[in-house]
Order: structure tokens, then C-alpha cells, then sequence
């Protein structure tokens, strides 16, 4: 059998990766192409939780290009983003930094959350997965697919399987069914074998698609 060049472990990689590239070559084709293919880089996270949701928000139903410049925009309102420091922008400025009136509802709700030590932050690292789900989902504008964003991005969970990613549907699609339409259930069915690490697994598909990692 071919061994996998595995990327040398590196402070900022996650603990599980190295094991999880193994896992995953062993258990599945495509992925240990992948591996090969994107190896030396990994999973990584940015920036605190209140930073990676309202990115998340931002980018929502709006491309990767324009949500950047979006957020650039909107960075820029004030000199440290914090949830105190959105509570007091005007809503005409971060209108006219590009955010749609929701948006700006959305991420005025998410500040209020932080602000009022109404989330378990400090409490995040030791609970599971679902849990911190429902409590993020609890937030206005954020929904399950931004609470796992979250969970990857920013708590770097290695057990993430985000069905409704369109993404993660189309690398599935093109990697493993020549193109053709995947259902949610043949995401499930496919990930049987990526367990315990479909985040990893989730995040080599994407680099399938783009060869700059996404980042939250």
C-alpha cells in the first residue's frame, strides 16, 4: 500500500489531524487523493467567537468575494470589533458599509447575546456539539449551518457534518458521483466511513473545490 505524506505537525494544526488523515486515506479513495494532493495544510482558526459568527453572518446567501469586501467595510466602522463596539454604530453606516437592513438586526442580536453574558462562552470548550448548536441557534440569524460553521472554524470540532452545505454537496457530487445530484442522505451514507472526523474530511472536499482554505 502507498503511504500518505502527512504534513509535518505544526502548533496551530489541530491535535487530531495527523490521525485523522490517516483514518481517512485508509476508509476512502478520494480522500486520501485529497490528502496527497492539499497536504502540509490543515484546518485553522480565526479570529474569537464573536468575530467568527458576525463574519458568518455577513457572508450569508452572498458570495465569498462580496462578503469580503462587505466585511472589510464594515471592519472598519470602528477600531476594535467587539460587541460593545457594534451596539453603538449607527445603522446608517453599516447600511451603507452594504449590510442588508437584516443583517444589521441580525448582528445587533448577536452583540446583545455577547454583551449580556446571555451565551455560555467559557462553558463552549466542554460541551457538546448539539448543545452549544441550540444555544447558538437561539441567536437571531444564525441557523444550524452557521452554528457549524462555528464548531469547525472556530472550536475546530473534528466530527462536523454539514448536510446542507452546498459546498460539501457539490465536491461530494463531483468527486464521487461524476456529477450528479447528491441527496442529503447520500452525504450521510458517504460520511459513515470519514467518522470520527468528518470535519476534516468536510474541509478537503472544499479545498476540492478552491484551493484557498475557507476560513471563518
Amino acid at each position: 500500500m502507498t503511504q500518505i505524506a502527512l504534513a509535518t505537525p505544526d502548533v496551530a494544526a489541530p491535535a487530531y489531524w495527523q490521525d485523522a488523515c490517516k483514518h481517512l486515506a485508509k476508509r476512502d479513495r478520494v480522500m486520501k487523493k485529497l490528502i496527497q494532493t492539499f497536504q502540509g495544510s490543515y484546518l485553522q482558526s480565526r479570529g474569537n467567537a464573536f468575530t467568527t459568527l458576525a463574519r458568518s453572518v455577513v457572508g450569508q446567501q452572498i458570495s465569498v468575494k462580496a462578503a469580503q469586501s462587505v466585511w472589510n467595510r464594515f471592519e472598519a466602522l470602528t477600531p476594535s470589533l467587539s460587541p460593545d463596539a457594534v451596539l453603538k454604530l449607527r445603522v446608517d453606516d453599516m447600511r451603507a458599509a452594504g449590510l442588508s437592513a437584516r443583517k444589521v438586526e441580525y448582528l445587533v442580536d448577536l452583540s446583545l447575546h455577547f454583551s449580556s453574558d446571555a451565551l455560555h462562552v467559557d462553558a463552549w470548550s466542554s460541551m457538546a456539539d448539539e448543545a452549544i448548536i441550540q444555544e447558538l441557534v437561539a441567536i437571531r440569524g444564525i441557523g444550524r449551518w452557521t452554528a457549524e460553521m462555528f464548531l469547525i472554524f472556530h472550536l475546530m470540532r473534528p466530527n462536523v457534518l454539514p448536510v446542507d452545505d452546498v459546498g460539501l454537496i457539490n465536491g461530494i457530487s463531483s468527486a464521487y458521483y461524476s456529477g450528479e445530484p447528491v441527496s442529503r442522505s447520500d452525504v450521510k451514507e458517504l460520511a459513515v466511513s470519514w467518522a470520527p472526523y468528518s470535519t476534516v474530511a468536510t474541509w478537503y472536499i472544499w479545498r476540492s473545490l478552491d484551493p484557498v482554505p475557507v476560513n471563518y
